[in-house]
């Protein structure tokens, strides 16, 4: 038996709902397809933006949406982006497939699609191929709402009122794709760069440095030693890949090995934060600086026949399982990750929803966010956990990860991943410290028949939450039966 100890009087500071974020590169059919189909398209949109993706963000209550990129962000020139569509210059997206853009989905339909959200921008920089001017100049253009020339500009492209604007990254992947630079070097850059990202008005920007790749520990280290105290976050990227970066494996077409591997590597999250955390510690033992995961999720090979810039793979309950496992580490660090933005938001790597056309399916990765949007802005609670393995080939793995929290009303929400495809998970779950008696108990359940399981076209609903019937409450104890390779959420009624 797994048994699970939740003292739900015991409060151990929010979940930022932030964690719960999003990531929309120029990549493939991300923006261009998959969010922004344009004003004339048949296919129904609201100024460009299509309807069926928007409605089906709204549902899951997005937080907060990075845009450019991604290494798009360190070849893109914000000014090529604004004005009149039909004056703006066609550029080539050398990161991603070659293809020629016309920008015609720039700053201001990217405000336009969060404030139609109802969502924080995160807007990324361009600091390895751009200016400080360009950069200081952006933010002008943005936030500023007094007499200037960005500003001017803006009201002369329609939009009369600055926009708020929190989050601000100064660059992205500074060691690779943005420049290639050393920890030293970029974290003098960001020094200089970020002097001129100004606050204008009430207008009050979180600021980002670019961070670490996985375990690259140095540059964690130098930059919080060199620029701690003119930053508000610091990046981390990690994705979870089974096999090497020549050979990803694939998405759908995997067997157990597979499974376990990616599950091994999802789990890393933990190992990556803690030791990244301990050494900001070092710097910043009041945890001012917030940890932003803004690069995370599964990335397998493409799908064949598609094009191998456009990063276009199937979503299966495997990735499921891995977004599970990554928001249970995620809360158990509220204290430090203040941030994640899972990449990405469309038809790439691991999205949220996949378009053809004029039809979008909802994958299981989705789902998962859905079923834990209510863990945004919750208080998480102390829990105590012991877990069989899940074993493979004389490696073991915890079978059952838990996390749980309490609403701002008093609900309290459980959630459980089973990461064991083949053997159920029995769970006692003794609940401490409840004022009066829970009368009830609720469930979601996200599981199939197979590991590969996947939504298409043809099929959207194969893959899909339902209620859940394998928790029976007696006094303040809960007995739970998770199926094989599932994901549950549990709803305590008052």
């Amino acid at each position: 038996m797994n048994n699970v100890i939740i003292n739900t009087d015991i409060t151990q500071g929010k979940i930022n709902k932030n964690i719960y974020g999003h990531f929309a590169e120029h990549l493939g059919r991300c923006i261009y397809g998959g969010i922004w189909v344009g004003e004339d398209s048949l296919i129904p949109n609201t100024m460009g933006i299509r309807n069926d993706v928007l409605e089906a963000l709204k549902e899951i209550n997005i937080p907060v949406l990075r845009w450019p990129g991604g290494c798009f962000a360190d070849e893109y020139h914000w000014k090529d982006g604004v004005g009149p569509k039909e004056n703006r210059k066609r550029m080539v997206n050398t990161h991603w497939g070659g293809v020629v853009e016309n920008n015609h989905f720039g700053t201001h339909e990217f405000m336009l699609l969060c404030e139609l959200l109802g969502c924080e921008p995160y807007i990324c920089g361009n600091v390895g191929s751009g200016t400080v001017q360009e950069m200081s100049e952006w933010v002008e253009y943005m936030t500023f709402d007094g007499e200037s020339p960005m500003a001017n500009w803006r009201r002369e492209n329609g939009r009369e009122k600055p926009w708020k604007l929190t989050y601000f990254g100064v660059g992205n992947e500074n060691w690779g794709c943005g420049g290639n630079m050393r920890a030293e070097y970029y974290s003098d850059l960001y020094r200089r760069y970020q002097t001129y990202v100004r606050n204008y008005g009430g207008n009050r920007i979180y600021k980002i440095a670019g961070g670490a790749n996985s375990d690259d520990y140095n540059w964690t280290e130098v930059l919080m030693k060199n620029a701690e105290r003119m930053m508000d976050g610091l990046s981390v990227h990690y994705y979870t890949v089974p096999g090497d970066w020549q050979d990803k494996g694939s998405a759908i077409d995997f067997a157990e090995d597979e499974w376990f591997i990616t599950m091994k590597k999802a789990y890393r999250m933990e190992e990556l934060i803690s030791k990244h955390s301990k050494i900001m510690d070092q710097y910043d033992p009041q945890k001012r600086v917030g940890l932003i995961v803004d690069e995370w999720g599964t990335w397998f090979n493409v799908e064949k026949g598609t094009n191998p810039g456009f990063l276009y793979q199937q979503n299966t309950l495997r990735d499921a399982l891995v977004a599970g496992v990554h928001f249970h580490i995620f809360h158990n660090h509220n204290d430090r990750v203040q941030m994640a933005n899972i990449a990405q938001t469309v038809n790439v790597l691991q999205a949220m929803i996949l378009t053809e056309g004029e039809k979008m399916i909802l994958t299981p990765t989705y789902h998962v966010f859905n079923m834990y949007k209510v863990h945004q802005d919750a208080e998480r609670i102390a829990v105590q956990a012991s877990f069989g393995n899940y074993m493979h080939k004389g490696e073991a793995l915890p079978q059952v990860s838990v996390t749980a929290s309490k609403s701002d009303k008093g609900r309290i929400h459980i959630s459980l991943c089973n990461i064991d495809p083949f053997n159920k998970a029995d769970l006692s779950i003794e609940l401490r410290g409840l004022n009066g008696t829970n009368s009830s108990v609720s469930g979601t359940v996200l599981t199939a028949g197979s590991m590969n399981a996947h939504n298409t076209f043809e099929q959207p609903d194969v893959v899909k939450p339902v209620e859940f019937h394998g928790v029976k409450m007696t006094e303040a104890t809960l007995s739970v039966c998770l199926p094989a390779m599932s994901v549950v959420t549990l709803a305590l009624e008052s």
